[in-house]
């Protein structure tokens, strides 16, 4: 599902951007920016919620 709303939105952004000026290049940025914003979104979140482990493992006798 989400592919496909992110295919739509960029497809309605290009449109947008080819018809004209004034409101529809507000439409444009939505339409462009938010796709790239839906694709950048788990990197971020991943980054921000789980730390890095570095090292070994310590194990427990």
């Amino acid at each position: 599902m989400l592919p496909g709303l992110i295919a739509v939105l960029s497809l309605v952004g290009l449109f947008a951007a080819l018809l004209g000026d004034g409101w529809w290049d507000g439409i444009a940025w939505l339409g462009l920016g938010l796709p790239a914003v839906l694709g950048i979104w788990p990197i971020l979140r991943r980054r921000t919620t789980t730390p890095v482990q570095t090292g070994q493992p310590k194990i427990k006798n």
